[in-house]
């Protein structure tokens, strides 16, 4: 265990210092080590856990020592060997034993007396510290000030259930491909294989208990593909019908794609500009078996259509855009580290972009429907609203959610845990051209 806690810790410094994506930092440094494939979940656990629950963590080991740890990896790995203490069944002595071993590793030989003596202090005081950490909001919520304060004044009445809601492990939500099976059938692939599993709205399936996708029945031949409740919303607000002209404008990896692809047949022109990402949009479209449906996939600005459109206007347009995914951080815990307050107001003026440009490629009677996986009010309702404002010509629609999902307005609510019903936090508007 020594192994992957030292492991853990240098991705977390990665990510907290270095902003980087959690998956980048994992692969980076699972690279370093090829060999120690059988540890690579555990490292992948302890680095999710201890960035969902961050906040506290570096609060008590902050509270600690008496004065900073010279060493972040250190630093970093005595807020894992919290986690693992707090959130995990691991037993105490064994994630203290293990943490010790890690020190000499990741900092030098003396600094295991130090781990030693922090992490026992911690086993013996863990109720006085944690109230104390938890008396102020980054201690208590596990999230940056800048964002609580945010969340605070977006939503005064729901901001402490969504901000515990984000610090919750999401559950594994496939969409079953209408074009290859239905859900009973793959829902009954499922149980022979003892895969634990139960269906939620149209064609979503929720693992009961986490398990790699590409090792459930049925991905090899295209049977699913992960994809949020919320994000499974997307096609049916869209509403495109056979023969329709579609965009797709921010299309990778290709969820919604595919999805779109699956309902009708449309002809579907797919945009985005990152050439990695199309290629994870082109893999999930062969292995869909929706190579042959003829979507037209563009590796292109969206925001520039002088250089990718025909001129023949579009029946609908998704505009799924960039954002900071505030919305999904249960799902990505590092997201919370690594945005900073600015990002918020550079990525509103971006969506801002995305939408001036892509509205006039929409035909009249057309409709626009602009997503986020956001739950700030400033790449949602203040974009539209801005919008809208200066374009007499886009109408608002109303949405209606089926009733399980949880909303306001556009705006989807992320599940508590335990509900019945589990989605992200995402947020829909449906603008018509007049």
């Amino acid at each position: 265990m020594h192994v992957e806690q030292g492991q853990a810790a240098r991705v977390i410094v990665a990510v907290v210092d270095d902003h980087r994506r959690l998956d980048d930092a994992l692969d980076a440094e699972f690279a370093r080590a090829p060999d120690s494939r059988r540890g690579h979940a555990l490292v992948r656990e302890i680095a999710y856990g201890t960035l969902r629950h961050w906040g506290t963590l570096d609060a008590l080991v902050r509270l600690l020592v008496k004065k900073p740890l010279g060493d972040r990896v250190l630093h970093t790995l005595a807020a894992a060997a919290i986690y693992q203490i707090l959130h995990t069944r691991a037993p105490d002595f064994a994630v203290v034993d293990r943490a010790v071993t890690a020190a000499g590793h990741v900092a030098r030989p003396a600094a295991r007396p130090l781990m030693n003596a922090l992490l026992r202090r911690f086993l013996r005081e863990q109720s006085s510290l944690l109230a104390t950490v938890r008396a102020g909001d980054v201690g208590r919520y596990s999230y940056p000030q800048w964002w609580i304060d945010r969340m605070r004044r977006d939503d005064p009445e729901d901001w402490e259930s969504l901000l515990d809601a984000g610090n919750h492990q999401a559950p594994l939500v496939l969409r079953v491909n209408l074009r290859a099976t239905s859900r009973v059938e793959l829902l009954a692939r499922f149980a022979d294989a003892d895969i634990r599993a139960h269906g939620q709205d149209d064609a979503a399936i929720v693992v009961e208990h986490f398990a790699a996708p590409e090792t459930l029945p049925g991905f090899g031949d295209g049977a699913f593909t992960v994809q949020d409740a919320s994000a499974q919303l997307a096609a049916a607000i869209v509403d495109a019908h056979d023969g329709m002209h579609v965009l797709d404008a921010c299309a990778a990896p290709g969820g919604k794609t595919s999805q779109l692809l699956e309902r009708s047949e449309i002809d579907l022109v797919a945009v985005d500009d990152n050439p990695r990402r199309i290629e994870r949009l082109r893999g999930n479209l062969a292995r869909l078996g929706h190579v042959a449906r003829g979507a037209r996939i563009v590796c292109a600005d969206a925001t520039s259509p002088d250089s990718w459109w025909d001129g023949r206007p579009f029946d609908r347009i998704l505009l799924d855009v960039p954002c900071t995914g505030s919305g999904v951080v249960r799902r990505h815990p590092d997201i919370k580290w690594r945005r900073r307050p600015s990002d918020v107001d550079a990525f509103a003026a971006a969506q801002s972009r995305f939408l001036a440009a892509t509205w006039p490629l929409l035909a009249a009677g057309g409709r626009l429907v602009y997503a986020t996986c956001s739950l700030f009010r400033a790449e949602n309702e203040a974009v539209v609203e801005a919008f809208c404002a200066v374009n007499p010509g886009a109408l608002r629609e109303t949405l209606s959610f089926p009733p399980s999902f949880r909303h306001r307005g556009g705006q989807i609510l992320p599940s508590p845990a335990a509900a019945s019903h589990n989605q992200d936090g995402f947020y829909y508007a449906s603008l018509r051209r007049t």
